[in-house]
């Protein structure tokens, strides 16, 4: 449960949050793990005891442990139910499929390369996928490097459907997760605190300032832990989305928390309760009250903040300086932008808590696709990360050929258990050398803990079956809940654990069963340390400022061509340098989390970094807000003669930009922001403010346009010092810790 501290600073609000959610993930973590102690004794149970065909009991026992242990779904129940039945259908295929090549070494390793990177790369399409690969996997890990011959394909079946059947039932019915319901509170409370720094008052703006933009923060670091896809999958999307458009709208409201928004007249302050209202009516929603955002009264509020500008604007003063009329309209600028983006924000919320948004029709939200957008979505995610420049193709890739090479040895050299040779390489392969080299020396270090425990229970129970059954529940209960609330390193020993009761229910053997774990899972860790070595061992860190580079250039080249449709009619150029920004930041983001993951292995500031990774999306964002303008005057009266005015401005601003992505990559120093084109914005004011004397509505609406694009451009101008500071900071943390 969130709870606001009114006051607190912000560190001490981030530390409060994060004992929130340590609470919250503690209560998950017991209840899955106490979910798989009770299911999966269960099944291994009866498929041992009343089935007895060893084949049916060991895959009854890993399938069980795969869904309950390391397959996770979030979302509405129904999803959730549709996932897991998708997952049982995989399974069927994947055991079928490795059961038919586990007799060939050099085809199983090859069908392992094909299964391996498919199932991994999949998760760039959707969360689902990204979040069941490695249950997937283990399906087929299992099969194929148990040799066996086409007739024993029922009986693996037969345990994999008792696993999947009982396994399902469980994660359904039993303790079913609400992780998404903890989210939306912290949404909500993120909403209700921009709007209560929406009607704060002078005397309390600079602490709800603050109090906003811990509370943003916080829900970004919070999802930044989810997995994210760059395609739309609804209500979660929608929810991951909300911190990006409430920083936007922060970014508008609030450049600095001493810096007050100065309003010029009522419809100023009408707007901005009317964004308040539409905010805290969307929170209402979040949290299963009946919110009513009054998004009409928020567009009438807009349109009357625009009208009181317009009755201004022809009045200004004939000898005007270059530089009071951006004074002059700020305060509407900065009104008019944070109202839609108020807009964006509650309609994110309305939709990640199921509801519909019927009067946003047009609005760009994150809604489901319908299948053919579906596909076609699809096919454009594929494209754009089908390149080594993609985190999630460096990774499959990586994985891939880890687990075919661990197939092979496994197959070659006849070890009793090879598919632990696998599950080893599996389970420590990370993005870059040093992580994996760590992850080896944590999964050693765990096994043989595991090992030692295992040993000294062998040897106290004996061949007494009946306390190893008794003992099977407890092993798994700590097998889950270690890796998630303890360490990697306690789950290895835990699952070590596991294994030695488990066989030594199927076939007592004693503690030399540890021994052949040792063995294999060493052989699996080698194994994962060389493919580490050889592809990309630099990891996401060595990529990142490759597309914080593009990711720059792309978004200048999108705000260049959208501003150029101010004077010219439509074209494709605007929608090409769109989707070339968008699948630059896509690429971005999943570089940005990889990195997170890695960081210890890295130099920079994570929030130097986390800056420049901000920067470069609202690059994008005033591309989109020009395109937003573009969109105004299509098939309108447009003031061509006033718009080329700003030429000289977008040349400067997309050089600078694209010079900054070099800088980061070359590792130099930042160019100063670039010098403005002060005559071509005296020309473009006296244009607009000549227009807009007719008192023609049509002429004064173009000449807002135009006004309101240059703003969005002094944005840009005034983004480029913060950005200058970013990246030095950066470039002389990572020289001083080289």
């Amino acid at each position: 449960m969130v709870v606001h501290l009114r006051g607190a600073l912000p560190a001490e609000r981030i530390r409060f949050l994060r004992r929130q959610s340590s609470a919250v993930g503690d209560s998950v973590a017991v209840k899955s793990a106490a979910r798989a102690a009770i299911v999966m004794p269960a099944v291994f149970a009866f498929a041992d005891k009343l089935i007895g065909q060893p084949q049916t009991s060991l895959f009854a026992a890993f399938g069980s442990f795969a869904l309950l242990v390391l397959v996770e779904f979030t979302g509405p129940p129904r999803t959730r139910l549709a996932a897991y039945l998708a997952l049982a259908c995989v399974g069927v295929a994947f055991i079928t499929l490795g059961t038919l090549c586990s007799r060939h070494a050099w085809l199983a390793a090859g069908a392992m390369a094909v299964v391996g990177f498919a199932t991994l790369f999949a998760g760039v399409i959707n969360g689902y996928f990204a979040a069941a690969a490695t249950g997937a996997l283990l399906t087929f890990v299992l099969p194929v490097t148990l040799p066996a011959p086409n007739s024993a394909i029922p009986e693996r079946l037969e345990g994999w459907g008792l696993a999947a059947g009982a396994g399902i039932s469980a994660l359904m019915l039993v303790w079913p997760p609400r992780q998404r319901a903890n989210l939306q509170r912290e949404a909500a409370g993120a909403l209700r605190a921009v709007a209560d720094h929406l009607d704060a008052d002078r005397e309390s703006w600079a602490e709800r300032a603050r109090a906003a933009r811990a509370s943003v923060d916080a829900l970004g670091r919070r999802l930044l832990g989810q997995h994210r896809p760059t395609g739309p999958t609804g209500p979660m999307a929608a929810l991951a989305s909300l911190p990006d458009e409430l920083d936007w709208l922060l970014s508008f409201l609030t450049p600095a928390p001493e810096v007050q928004l100065e309003l010029a007249c009522a419809e100023d302050a009408e707007a901005l309760a009317a964004a308040a209202q539409v905010l805290r009516a969307s929170a209402e929603t979040l949290q299963g009250l009946n919110g009513q955002p009054d998004f009409q009264r928020l567009e009438a509020a807009r349109d009357a903040v625009a009208r009181a500008l317009m009755r201004r604007l022809p009045e200004l003063s004939a000898d005007i300086r270059v530089g009071e009329v951006p004074r002059a309209l700020d305060a509407p600028f900065r009104i008019r932008a944070l109202t839609y983006a108020a807009r964006q924000a509650a309609a994110y919320g309305l939709l990640a808590s199921g509801t519909e948004v019927p009067e946003l029709d047009h609005l760009d939200v994150a809604q489901p696709p319908a299948a053919l957008a579906a596909l076609e979505a699809t096919e454009r995610l594929t494209i754009e990360h089908a390149s080594v420049r993609s985190v999630w193709f460096r990774n499959s890739l990586r994985g891939a050929v880890g687990l075919a090479v661990a197939v092979y040895i496994a197959q070659r050299t006849g070890l009793q258990h090879g598919f632990w040779v696998v599950l080893g390489t599996l389970s420590v392969l990370r993005s870059n050398a040093l992580g994996t080299g760590w992850s080896i020396v944590s999964a050693l270090a765990g096994t043989a803990v595991g090992i030692v425990l295992g040993a000294v229970l062998v040897i106290g129970i004996g061949t007494h079956e009946a306390v190893l059954w008794g003992v099977l529940p407890v092993a798994v209960f700590l097998a889950a809940y270690a890796p998630r609330a303890i360490s990697f390193a306690a789950g290895q020993a835990g699952f070590t654990v596991v294994l030695f009761v488990l066989f030594n229910i199927i076939q007592p053997v004693g503690w030399s069963v540890g021994l052949v774990r040792f063995e294999d899972v060493a052989i699996g860790f080698a194994i994962s340390l060389l493919v580490g070595l050889l592809f990309w061992p630099r990891g996401a860190a060595a990529l990142l400022l490759d597309e914080l580079a593009t990711a720059y250039a792309r978004g200048a080249d999108f705000v260049l061509a959208t501003a150029r449709r101010l004077s010219e009619e439509g074209s494709d150029e605007a929608a090409r340098a769109g989707r070339a920004s968008d699948a630059a930041l896509h690429r971005l983001d999943d570089a940005f989390r990889q990195y997170l993951a890695e960081r210890s292995a890295t130099a920079y500031n994570v929030e130097d970094v986390a800056a420049l990774v901000g920067g470069a999306a609202r690059v994008r964002r005033a591309a989109l807000s020009l395109a937003a303008l573009a969109r105004m005057t299509d098939g309108k009266k447009r003031l061509e003669h006033c718009a080329r005015n700003l030429d000289g401005e977008l040349q400067a601003l997309q050089a600078w930009y694209i010079a900054f992505g070099s800088a980061l990559t070359k590792r130099r120093q930042v160019p100063p922001p670039h010098i403005r084109d002060t005559e071509g914005r005296s020309r473009l004011l006296t244009c607009v403010r000549d227009a807009a004397r007719g008192r023609d509505k049509a002429t004064v609406d173009a000449a807002l346009v135009l006004l309101w694009s240059s703003q969005h451009l002094d944005n840009l101008w005034r983004l480029e010092s913060r950005l200058a500071e970013r990246a030095d900071a950066a470039r002389a943390a990572a020289t001083a810790a080289e």
